[in-house]
């Protein structure tokens, strides 16, 4: 597969496009995470989290990519495509990955809580379809945490009142 010898700058270029998508979470209130599923050079599937848009549980911008780019392609099996997302994919994400079978998953920041490709459990390695495949961590990933560092500082700000001190 061609797409898993690409260079770094090739990885940074669609990072960048996963991380356009998770700015468009994080301005719509949801967690900042972006996903995109590229295949012959050109993204085919596009997602970012919309749990709290959608109030939807399994709205993650990986699961909403793949179903993008299995519609683009008319097939349900991406094995030449490749999942660029911004954050190490959950349990339930890495189910999806597992299904769809892009063989190349490329993220940004490790998700030390719940990633499931290296973090927490390698649920890639050693599946029962007895499929390789190839994961890279890391690209982008200071930009990609500072979103997520950022976004839940300001959830986590509490708006000053004057029982605070504020007087305004």
């Amino acid at each position: 597969m061609n797409e898993i010898a690409q260079s770094f700058a090739t990885h940074e270029q669609w990072m960048r496009a996963a991380i356009d998508e998770a700015e468009k979470a994080g301005e719509a209130g949801d967690v900042p995470v972006g996903a995109v599923v590229v295949h012959d050079g050109r993204v085919v599937g596009r997602g970012h989290n919309r749990v709290e848009a959608l109030k939807d549980p399994t709205a993650h911008a990986e699961i909403l990519a793949l179903g993008a780019a299995s519609a683009t392609i008319g097939d349900w099996r991406l094995d030449e495509c490749v999942l660029y997302s911004t954050l190490e994919p959950c349990t339930m994400c890495s189910g999806a990955i597992l299904l769809s079978r892009p063989r190349l998953i490329v993220f940004g920041a490790d998700d030390l809580r719940a990633g499931a490709v290296r973090s927490t459990a390698r649920l890639l390695e050693g599946n029962p379809y007895h499929l390789d495949f190839e994961v890279i961590g890391g690209i982008l990933a200071a930009e990609c945490g500072d979103l997520l560092r950022e976004f839940f500082r300001r959830v986590r700000r509490k708006p000053q009142s004057e029982e605070d001190g504020d007087p305004t």
